[in-house]
């Protein structure tokens, strides 16, 4: 068990020096109180100083400590050395080989550059943080060479694309830009194509998630050298698969198949039926998917479109279409009536025509744009519509989807959207129409083809 520490003996008193006696608790002499004073050690103390530590000079009561070594005789220690200080030996007694020169130290960095990373060194001073923030590279150490820095900051490199709404930034590979992080359209997103007299342009839309409208526009010449113009505007059916293949194959192939049967000298109506069928046949094509993929989505259906298109050559208006999107002819002379120049096959249309609703009940009914005929492979028996006009005055053929006509109906109300100008500025007027639509609400993709009655001769285009 725990004992309580013993006061040890005193020869003498602190006080008079008399001898005592063991047991005394006061000096017999001087009436000294003994029990205050503490028992003298019998040893010197160890105090280290300047980094040696003197032996004691007697040892302790049964303690055989080892004497040390005399230096000079005297019975004092020999002097204690830095490690650094004392020649080294190996093994066998050998002094070492002398150790090489170290090399010189790195001269110190700058004082406006220091390095970079976290303060362990800090003193210790109220008020300064525990660390310090990571510093930017220098940028003098930089590699590679910086393009020129603009107001809103780096500015894009020649033929790289640019933000659409900062107009400075360079957009990656992601789709955003480098400067102000906007999202970029994608490129179907926003279309627009100007060939020669005839122009087109298609969005997204302010409701939908992409753009399945798709067209293709372009200007040749009829074998007598008359010039003939050309659109196509296809809208996908969204209720079957990968709508957005399906119009772009349409509009190409029927594009492609006018152009190049009308140089031959084909009629353009019979150049209008073939386009179609070929466009037909390229959707269809789409169909034909690896059994692997059919296995794992069974029920899906096949890529379907819609299809309309105008051809204006030699005097003659050539219109075709499958499906509801439409043709108007607005007159440059405002004066004198529009006209819709196409029937949709529609649910609605069908009404109509059979007589059981008027076009008004018709097209409020919810059913009223459910197709009656589009182009795929799950498509009932196709029937091109064509139909051959004569205008006796000039105009301008406009050729839409139902995501601009569901915003101008009629006829009137088309040509009261469209600009004044339209025959000589389709490009613009063309704009002002999807604009037109999107200020409606954009609850469509929108897309619009202009083409000027007559064509005009070759070269001639939108100011």
């Amino acid at each position: 068990m725990s004992q309580m520490p013993q006061q040890a003996a005193v020869s003498k008193c602190p006080s008079c020096e008399e001898p005592l006696e063991s047991g005394d608790r006061f000096c017999g002499a001087c009436g000294y109180d003994l029990s205050a004073v503490p028992a003298r050690p019998d040893d010197s103390p160890t105090i280290a100083m300047s980094g040696s530590v003197p032996a004691p000079s007697s040892p302790p009561d049964g303690v055989d400590w080892p004497v040390a070594r005399d230096s000079d005789g005297s019975g004092r220690p020999a002097p204690v050395h830095a490690a650094a200080e004392v020649p080294g030996t190996d093994s066998g007694g050998s002094p070492l080989p002398p150790t090489p020169p170290a090399a010189p130290p790195m001269p110190a960095a700058p004082p406006e550059s220091p390095a970079p990373g976290v303060r362990f060194d800090r003193p210790d001073r109220p008020g300064e943080p525990e660390e310090y923030p990571l510093q930017a590279p220098d940028p003098r150490l930089a590699t590679e060479p910086q393009a020129p820095a603009g107001p809103a900051g780096p500015a894009p490199a020649a033929g790289a694309k640019v933000c659409v709404a900062c107009r400075a930034g360079r957009v990656d590979d992601d789709g955003y830009c480098e400067n102000c992080g906007h999202a970029q359209p994608r490129e179907r997103d926003h279309m627009e194509q100007e060939s020669g007299p005839v122009a087109a342009v298609s969005d997204r839309g302010l409701r939908h998630h992409r753009n399945e409208d798709a067209f293709s526009v372009g200007c040749t010449a009829l074998p007598d050298g008359t010039p003939a113009t050309v659109a196509i505007v296809c809208d996908g059916v969204s209720s079957a698969t990968r709508p957005d293949d399906a119009s772009l194959a349409a509009s190409r192939a029927a594009g492609e198949s006018l152009l190049t049967a009308l140089p031959r000298g084909t009629h353009p109506q019979q150049a209008m039926h073939d386009a179609i069928l070929a466009a037909s046949h390229a959707v269809n094509a789409l169909a034909d998917e690896p059994a692997t993929a059919r296995e794992q989505a069974p029920h899906q259906n096949a890529p379907a479109c819609t299809l309309v298109g105008a051809v204006v050559a030699s005097g003659l208006l050539v219109v075709g279409w499958v499906g509801d999107s439409r043709v108007y002819w607005v007159p440059v002379d405002r004066s004198t009536p529009p006209a819709r120049l196409t029937e949709d096959d529609s649910w609605a249309a069908q009404m109509v025509a059979a007589g059981l609703m008027s076009e008004a009940e018709a097209y409020a009914d919810e059913r009223a744009h459910a197709i009656t005929g589009w182009l795929g492979a799950d498509a009932y028996e196709l029937e091109p519509h064509t139909a051959s006009f004569k205008p006796d005055r000039p105009g301008v053929v406009v050729v839409c989807t139902d995501g601009l006509w569901n915003y101008a109906e009629s006829a009137e109300e088309m040509a009261e959207a469209m600009p004044l100008d339209a025959a000589a500025r389709p490009l613009h007027s063309a704009r002002v129409l999807v604009g037109h639509a999107l200020d409606g609400g954009g609850h469509d993709n929108v897309t619009v083809a202009l083409l000027p009655f007559p064509a005009p001769p070759q070269g001639a285009g939108s100011a």
